[in-house]
């Protein structure tokens, strides 16, 4: 709880500095596949915050990405994994600060989180979008609305073809194709249901999810916090790894973390970076 009130205390103070300051803080992931390179967004002041103590702390360094699913994700920065850590309480977890226009985008930096009602975020564990790239005909539907209809109607029996094709895929393997089969049986969807579902997505992430790739379906989930800018290819190559049961790697894959300073127009004219 005191952790949580000393980001609401510094919160103004933290926004003011930003929308003033000509520099940023950057953070370099180092992995056994290669750095990626984070920046971190001022609309959400408390995660960045707590992001950047913990890894200029030195408390993200020797943890791992401990679960990792290709085309979805890579999960790490359980710091509680590691001996010398003490558990944390349900009082640490930062309140949600999700926000429009921020979206899960391949390399978008996401705060996990368990189940609960206020969309608390982990006060450390965080992922890193891989996903893949949907069509737009996919991106026509909200793929919340989709998943909450389509989960009902099953429940109900009335739509037991549906239920057989995807028993298949998933007998198969072919888990990253559910979303999108799901997504492509929308028009049946809202016939059986009488609901519209249809997305309010804006033609920019429309855009980028039809071309980068993400995962439309966490967006208003969870609170996306920064984005990788330079080393998307490492998320590719840690999200190829062999698992285990769990999703978790086989050999460990673990991480250290070093944040550095530059000014704004250096990130942007070397990582390509645009600040609003």
């Amino acid at each position: 709880m005191k952790k949580v009130l000393l980001f609401l205390c510094t919160f103004c103070a933290t926004s003011l500095m930003a929308q003033s300051s000509k520099k940023d803080q950057l953070v370099k992931i180092t992995t056994p596949f290669g750095d990626m390179i984070v920046v971190l967004y001022d609309e959400t002041p408390l995660h960045k915050a707590n992001f950047l103590d913990l890894a200029e702390s030195g408390r993200y360094d020797s943890t791992i990405f401990h679960r990792v699913i290709e085309d979805f994700m890579i999960q790490g920065g359980d710091i509680f994994r590691k001996p010398d850590e003490q558990q944390g309480q349900d009082d640490d977890r930062l309140p949600a600060e999700i926000i429009d226009g921020l979206f899960h985008h391949k390399g978008a930096l996401a705060a996990a989180r368990t189940n609960n009602p206020e969309k608390k975020s982990s006060s450390c564990q965080f992922y890193i979008v891989d996903g893949r790239v949907s069509s737009e005909t996919s991106l026509m539907y909200d793929q919340g609305k989709l998943n909450r209809v389509f989960a009902e109607l099953l429940q109900g029996g009335q739509i037991d073809s549906l239920r057989n094709i995807l028993v298949e895929m998933q007998r198969d393997g072919r888990i990253a194709e559910m979303n999108e089969f799901i997504a492509n049986s929308a028009p049946y969807l809202e016939e059986v249901s009488g609901q519209s579902l249809v997305s309010e997505l804006s033609p920019e992430v429309v855009e980028a999810y039809s071309t980068v790739g993400g995962v439309p379906h966490l967006d208003g989930e969870y609170t996306v916090f920064g984005r990788v800018i330079s080393g998307l290819d490492i998320i590719d190559q840690i999200a190829a790894v062999e698992t285990a049961p769990g999703d978790m790697p086989v050999e460990d894959v673990f991480m250290t973390m070093e944040v550095f300073e530059m000014k704004k127009k250096k990130i942007e004219k070397e990582y390509g970076y645009a600040y609003e």
